[in-house]
């Protein structure tokens, strides 16, 4: 199978893992900020591959799997760094929430689709809402330092707790909507 340029963008994205990984190791100066800056840009890349994608009638199958499946190892990498470099209470509990959740939703939607149900569980806006915060709140804990007199940690910080807001009420949404199958099925 040929691959075309949305699916390209989403494996540059996956690609950009472990240069995020590197880059934040540095023993420099610099490594903070390249690395959320490199962090946001591959997670723009989220927004681009769908894009194009859809004005470029590449929509496939496989490109349907992999834009998640980089989502989910850019976030939940980016996660295990910052609770590494901070491991507070707060640090802990945002990924734990985060990671747990794309665990059991993915686990869920797997479950539904081998029923035939998949359209019950499909990705909601909450869900877009949310991954768009966790970007960019990992960006800016990724990028540490202030700028300007912001105090880019603690923004980032901010959006990722309404990121975690948004995350259970995605999950809620999720079992919700697949409950009465979830019933009928046990």
């Amino acid at each position: 199978m040929p691959i075309n340029v949305p699916n390209a963008i989403t494996s540059f994205r996956i690609l950009a893992i472990p240069l995020v990984v590197l880059v934040f190791y540095l023993p420099v100066e610099w490594a903070r900020p390249a690395s959320g800056c490199l962090f946001g840009l591959a997670g723009l890349t989220d927004w681009l591959d769908g894009y194009l994608a859809r004005r470029l009638n590449q929509t496939s199958k496989f490109g349907a799997f992999l834009d998640p499946v980089a989502d989910k190892l850019m976030v939940s990498t980016a996660l295990v760094l910052l609770v590494q470099s901070d491991p507070t209470f707060f640090t802990t509990i945002v990924a734990v929430v985060i990671i747990g959740r794309e665990i059991a939703v993915s686990a869920l939607r797997e479950w539904m689709s081998s029923l035939g149900e998949s359209a019950q569980v499909s990705v909601t806006d909450f869900a877009k809402w949310k991954t768009t915060l966790q970007m960019f709140g990992i960006s800016f804990m990724l990028y540490y330092y202030p700028q300007f007199g912001w105090p880019i940690y603690d923004i980032g910080r901010l959006l990722l707790l309404v990121a975690v807001v948004l995350t259970l009420w995605s999950m809620a949404d999720y079992l919700r909507a697949a409950w009465p199958v979830m019933r009928a099925r046990t």
